[in-house]
């Protein structure tokens, strides 16, 4: 069995800086760092759990390069996954205040984004 997910919970993930921009409009939000597999060592612990053995666990890191804000903005837009659900949920003047903060976070395009996903696999016993 083989896993991964994102660092939502050490702030390494892909859509850190969103929940940080959501964080600042509505300190309440707690985003996704609860997930499972979400925080360090968490996916061997499940795979432990779920009596797993010879479990190897790592650190995956990419980079992704945006041509500009609207290509990064765009997909939280379509509803999908917890950040998606999130802006769907807003009315129309909170999303604009959303994608706004977000864009003052963000650098000028084109830009670079780092995030990093825990990885894990384990055997069957």
């Amino acid at each position: 069995m083989a896993a991964c997910v994102w660092d939502h919970d050490g702030g390494g993930g892909p859509l850190s800086l969103f929940w940080d921009a959501v964080r600042e409009l509505d300190r309440d939000v707690e985003g996704e760092a609860q997930l499972a597999g979400a925080r360090d060592g968490h996916l061997s612990q499940l795979f432990r759990e779920a009596g797993l053995a010879s479990i190897d666990d790592t650190s995956l890191a990419i980079t992704v390069t945006h041509p500009s804000f609207d290509d990064w903005w765009e997909p939280f837009t379509f509803g999908v996954g917890p950040a998606g659900s999130y802006v769907a949920g807003l009315d129309a003047t909170r999303q604009i205040e959303l994608r706004n903060r977000c864009r003052d976070m963000l650098p000028s395009a084109p830009f670079t984004l780092n995030a990093r996903a825990w990885a894990a696999r384990g055997l069957a016993r």
